[in-house]
């Protein structure tokens, strides 16, 4: 008899299957939004199925509970299951289980960002509607790094075996090879999800094993080129300038000192703020990948300035320090 967990790992890999086999269909007129619906039911149903494997398969601790009242006002001694309109115990939600086990190093930053990507886009679909190129584009970009993330997480989690599957997106370019994303009018509401989910691309990070959205460029060519041309954070004053919003620099570079020091605390068993740490942390800062070291006031060449790190930091840091359980 199968586990309600490895029943929910089997829902969860026919509903990505479901959403990536009508996203490359030929001609399906409403291909993106289906797709992202179908996509965070799969992935809710792995983060459940995850959920119950963590708390010894017991279904109850997927419900949300709340306090229950007596006829005389008092409360009852124990919390009991919030009830759906038909009467069945509602069980959490995407966002908080994809929160907690993000708290608990189960998935990982960019994971969850492209989560929040993908759900405002279901979440604009369903609510409205779309027919710009621009939001197919965001959806292909979006949706490939959905896509890979959940191959990844679970065979980590479930050591699923994906190799019988077609797990992949058709590529944007052979569903309309003579259109550009460049030079559309976008309604009002277009252009705010447009903008929403290219915040959220500032958490992509070369160094992290999930994506927030994965580029996608297609072109014709006789042979492999070797011409592509690549980018890179740099200190090289020759190289290509790439300006990035205030928010987008909070989001890849969203830890202080002080919170990276209390992190560390949280992750390691064995850490202390002591010249050991100072010491590994310290050459890390020269390397804009980890730090970026801003000017409060970027006027003014006198100002204080303050250290922003990135998450990636963490990739050397656990090289030093032993991960609690």
């Amino acid at each position: 008899m199968k586990s309600r967990t490895q029943e929910l790992v089997e829902k969860s890999i026919a509903a990505m299957m479901s959403a990536i086999e009508i996203y490359n269909k030929p001609d399906f007129k409403y291909r993106e939004e289906t797709f992202a619906i179908l996509a965070l039911n799969a992935w809710e149903l792995l983060l459940k199925a995850k959920w119950l494997q963590l708390h010894g398969n017991s279904l109850k601790s997927l419900y949300v509970m709340e306090k229950r009242f007596k006829v005389n006002g008092k409360p009852y001694k124990y919390s009991k299951p919030k009830i759906t309109s038909c009467g069945n115990p509602m069980t959490h939600g995407l966002d908080y289980l994809a929160k907690q086990l993000f708290e608990k190093e189960h998935i990982t930053y960019q994971a969850v960002k492209n989560l929040e990507a993908v759900k405002e886009i279901r979440d604009s679909a369903v609510h409205f509607y779309h027919k710009n190129k621009l939001f197919a584009l965001q959806l292909q970009e979006v949706g490939s790094a959905c896509v890979r993330n959940y191959v990844r997480t679970g065979q980590l989690w479930f050591d699923v075996d994906f190799g019988e599957y077609n797990f992949y997106l058709m590529p944007l370019a052979f569903l309309n090879p003579d259109q550009s994303a460049e030079g559309l009018f976008l309604r009002k509401e277009e252009k705010n999800l447009s903008t929403y989910i290219q915040s959220l691309e500032a958490a992509n990070d070369d160094l992290a094993e999930d994506s927030v959205t994965i580029n996608i460029d297609v072109k014709y060519s006789r042979s492999k080129s070797a011409d592509a041309l690549l980018f890179q954070l740099t200190s090289d004053p020759d190289a290509p300038k790439l300006q990035l919003s205030e928010q987008q620099m909070r989001d890849r570079y969203p830890l202080t000192y002080d919170s990276l020091t209390n992190e560390c605390k949280q992750r390691y068993s064995d850490f202390k703020q002591n010249h050991t740490y100072h010491s590994i942390r310290k050459p890390l800062k020269e390397d804009q990948k980890f730090c970026m070291v801003r000017r409060l006031d970027p006027t003014n060449p006198n100002s204080l300035k303050t250290e922003w790190y990135s998450r990636a930091i963490f990739t050397e840091l656990d090289r030093h320090y032993k991960k609690r359980n």
